[in-house]
């Protein structure tokens, strides 16, 4: 749900290590001017250019120049600093530990705290005011502080001395000291400094793969913005939600009159497909989508060949430095360790996800027979029929549950299950500058330690605000980091959390569909990891060093949540009655989580498993896709399918090799869950003493510890898919699919 792209690096851990937060988002093009500011700010101060006395962030004065010269001041420091603190080390064979953090990493990570500051701040502006942090301008601070960050990993000196030091098995080392070790040395290995004589070679290969990517992207721009339908006729959008109307409509203001535009931006087409009543224009629609990059279209767009071209040139790169094969490599920086244990994993899930899918496909096709559609289910009426069974099932819609979620109620009973689970006080305060009148500070304190210095702090800005923010799909939100927790800067952890909601009307306050309270709570639990970190190294505290698919565990940690009864009732009142959710709305719910779960798991299993084989095998891309679709779907393929030449994601997105992260988060975290659900609800004692214990491994340790020893610690064993399965309901599926054999 990554890769360093500089003409240098292109590195495997350091996607995520750095590019987790770095490449965060996809800049889209806007149009304007580019206004040349002074790269270097003689006046600025040394060492924090846009906070206060106090460091807490001027942004009542913080000004795109301010930001542009403090960027571009401190990466040339930056990478200075680097390469002197190198020099240091040079020709010097016996360096101790302490010498070596002493006067070298921590300095290295004072400068690093602070660099990452102004970059928080200039993501924060792009994301919430545009008007103060122009396109442009963010893509130049973006990329330049990239940049200098990673220089680090690259040095000589510093990553011989890392590995000396953990080779020497007469130096003792304290695990965090180990971990940050570690992580040098991983990093330099994946950025070739093993290389002897070679390095020339990876640099070319690097170039290569840059210019690769680039050509894929842009192809792919061209062929996604070239589909783009207008619908004048009510009658086809006559089922569609108020908000969704406003958002495909060419005036907003006249959302009822249309015309209405649809095209292949995620925001719009998935709704579109749930909505159209018209089996055709969904056709349309899909067909444009599924094509897109392919043969059917004009030369100038087509990626089959560039990204056999990506295949090829990353597996190249991957033998140069010592790997058998890019997912080989890929591996490195993974919590499950080895392609073996992951197919393994997949595979021990498709056993039941599989036949669970054949049970709602049939049940599907059943109740659109009998609703009126001809002829055979095909992909493109799945969306519609499902949004229309699940209404048929259980009565309600996503707008029904609108009307229930009113975001103070519910961002109430979001704090108060973090401060119940985890011993802390989550606290507002008014008097910190902010981007807008509409944003919130709050600080968290533990309970444990202190009611007056808190241990992290954190931003929210919820609503939209048209083209001021930038506009992302409605399954999206961002969690910035600002600041790192580090001893070395004496800094603690701040971040930024960034929605797009429908903002308050009058009197009357934003109303949340239950989408955006699932991503509302992701998104907390994301955070959390960073703000509750109890490691003073900023290296591997909170998310840093985390392997890739174990990076979301407790945003499905907390998504889960959202499925017990009494926490939806805290979280729910009828913004005119003030009644929470009845126990049918509850149970609906429920069963919204696991309506056709078999089919939508089995889909993230075959993208997961197609990624892992393109980047495994010499495979032509079409031979691997019609081999494992036949293993995954119920519902054929058609021959106009061309998915893969605009698989983004793990070609020039950023999950090449890894795209099965997102499932890997999402077991383990189902079998963290499951440990509260193993004890009575009304066990109040128990679930707190549980919730200490998470908070003491999964909040607290961050990447100081592999993740799969933090599981150990908080469960006693490796983690057992079996958790998701039932958290989807997949076995009873599959249970009900061999009864209704048996009676055949």
């Amino acid at each position: 749900m990554m890769f360093l792209k500089n003409a240098k690096i292109i590195s495997s851990c350091g996607q995520r290590v750095i590019l987790s937060r770095n490449n965060f988002l996809k800049i889209p093009k806007r149009n304007g001017y580019l206004v040349l500011v002074p790269e270097i700010g003689e006046d600025l101060p040394q060492k924090y250019p846009l906070l206060k006395e106090d460091k807490s962030i001027e942004f009542n004065t913080v000004t795109v120049e301010k930001c542009m010269a403090a960027i571009g001041k401190q990466t040339i420091e930056y990478e200075e600093g680097v390469r002197t603190l190198g020099r240091k080390l040079e020709n010097i064979e016996n360096v101790s530990p302490k010498d070596l953090f002493e006067k070298v990493l921590n300095p290295l990570e004072e400068m690093y705290v602070s660099l990452n500051i102004t970059w928080g701040i200039a993501k924060i502006l792009y994301l919430g005011n545009q008007s103060l942090m122009p396109t442009q301008y963010y893509i130049s601070i973006h990329e330049r502080a990239r940049k200098a960050s990673a220089s680090r990993y690259i040095n000589r000196p510093i990553y011989q001395t890392c590995k000396n030091i953990i080779n020497n098995k007469e130096i003792n080392l304290t695990n965090e000291e180990r971990r940050i070790l570690s992580k040098y040395i991983l990093e330099g290995k994946l950025n070739g400094l093993e290389l002897q004589n070679k390095e020339e070679e990876l640099l070319a290969l690097s170039l290569t793969i840059i210019e690769k990517l680039k050509e894929y992207s842009q192809k792919l721009k061209v062929a996604t913005c070239q589909f783009n339908f207008v619908i004048k006729d009510y009658d086809t959008m006559r089922e569609f939600p108020e908000e969704i109307l406003k958002s495909m409509a060419q005036d907003a203001e006249k959302a009822h009159d249309g015309p209405w535009t649809v095209n292949l931006d995620p925001a719009l087409m998935n709704p579109f497909m749930e909505y159209c009543p018209d089996r055709t224009l969904r056709w349309k629609v899909w067909d444009a989508n599924v094509t897109r990059g392919s043969i059917l279209h004009d030369k100038s767009v087509q990626t089959s060949t560039v990204l056999e071209e990506i295949r090829f040139e990353r597996n190249k790169r991957a033998k140069l430095l010592g790997y058998k094969t890019y997912v080989d490599l890929s591996m490195e920086t993974k919590m499950a360790g080895s392609l073996e244990n992951v197919y393994q994993t997949l595979d021990s899930l498709l056993e039941t996800a599989c036949p669970a899918q054949e049970y709602e496909i049939k049940e599907l096709t059943a109740f659109a027979s009998k609703s009126g559609l001809e002829g055979v289910l095909q992909q493109w009426d799945i969306p519609y029929w499902s949004r229309r069974q699940l209404l048929h099932l259980y009565k309600y819609s996503e707008e029904d549950f609108r009307n229930y979620f009113p975001l103070p109620k519910v961002l109430s009973g979001l704090f108060e299950l973090t401060e119940k689970l985890f011993s802390v006080k989550i606290v507002e305060n008014k008097k910190v500058d902010v981007w807008h009148k509409d944003v919130r500070f709050f600080d968290i304190f533990d309970l444990k330690q202190s009611s007056t210095n808190p241990v992290g702090s954190f931003y929210l800005d919820f609503y939209s605000r048209g083209d001021e923010k930038v506009q992302v799909s409605q399954d999206v939100g961002y969690m910035v980091p600002i600041k790192e927790r580090s001893k070395a800067s004496n800094t603690k952890p701040l971040v930024a959390l960034i929605f797009n909601f429908q903002p308050p009307s009058g009197d009357e306050p934003s109303l949340l569909s239950f989408r955006d309270v699932r991503i509302l709570f992701q998104k907390f639990g994301h955070m959390l990891p960073h703000t509750l970190t109890t490691i003073d190294y900023a290296e591997i505290a909170g998310l840093a060093f985390v392997e890739w698919d174990a990076a979301f565990i407790s945003d499905y940690f907390f998504d889960n949540w959202l499925s017990k009864p009494s926490l939806l009732r805290k979280i729910s009142s009828h913004k005119d009655t003030g009644e929470p959710l009845s126990e049918e709305m509850i149970e609906t719910i429920k069963n919204m989580k696991s309506h056709l779960s078999g089919y939508h798991l089995c889909k993230e299993l075959y993208l997961s498993k197609l990624d892992l084989e393109l980047y495994q095998s010499k495979e032509f891309w079409r031979n691997i896709m019609s081999r494992l679709w036949k293993k995954y779907f119920v519902i054929p393929q058609n021959k106009r399918d061309n998915h893969v030449c605009s698989f983004e994601v793990i070609f020039s997105g950023d999950f090449a090799a890894s795209y099965y992260s997102n499932i890997w988060s999402q077991m383990i975290a189902a079998d963290l869950y499951n440990a509260f659900e193993e004890v009575l609800s009304e066990d109040e004692q128990m679930i707190r003493e549980i919730g200490s214990r998470y908070r003491k491994t999964f909040l607290a340790l961050g990447g100081s510890t592999p993740t799969s020893e933090i599981f150990r610690q908080f469960r006693g064993r490796d983690p057992n898919p079996k958790a998701l399965l039932t958290n989807l309901k997949l076995d009873v599926k599959s249970r009900m699919l061999e009864s209704t054999r048996e009676k055949v």
